[in-house]
């Protein structure tokens, strides 16, 4: 597999890859300041990093696992996406849903970056859809 380019500008520490099999960049906390982030608080947390994904992929920020079991902290929008043409800094939005204020400082690792690649598809609207075994059926419909 061929390995794409990923361009960035960083103002902060640089993306890391925490292993030679991670999926994801881990991105890091860029701030002058402590940040404290309250109990049932969403706080800005910026990362100082601009990226250029390539055509065809899009970034898919997500948690990091530890943060939400050591800290309670989760991305307040749980998954955030940028596209190929996004040229701003990535941005995410903690939120605190433990008890206790958290800190975060400049360099704690926030979340992580994963590119993905995806299909555009031509819309065509139609009166009907092909039939499947299992239909309109919803939520729980294939077993528990």
């Amino acid at each position: 597999m061929t390995n794409k380019k990923l361009k960035m500008i960083v103002k902060s520490k640089k993306p890391t890859y925490g292993s030679d099999s991670a999926a994801g960049l881990d991105l890091y906390c860029y701030t002058d300041e402590p940040i404290t982030v309250k109990p049932g608080e969403t706080v800005k947390v910026h990362t100082g990093v601009s990226v250029e994904i390539p055509d065809g992929y899009f970034g898919a920020v997500y948690p990091r696992s530890s943060t939400g079991v050591k800290k309670h902290l989760m991305l307040a929008n749980t998954v955030g996406v940028i596209d190929s043409d996004y040229r701003g800094e990535i941005v995410t939005f903690i939120y605190n849903y433990g008890k206790d204020n958290q800190i975060i400082e400049n360099g704690d690792r926030l979340a992580q970056l994963v590119l993905i690649p995806y299909l555009r598809c031509d819309i065509e609207e139609v009166d009907e859809l092909s039939d499947t075994q299992r239909g309109n059926k919803g939520f729980g419909s294939t077993g528990e």
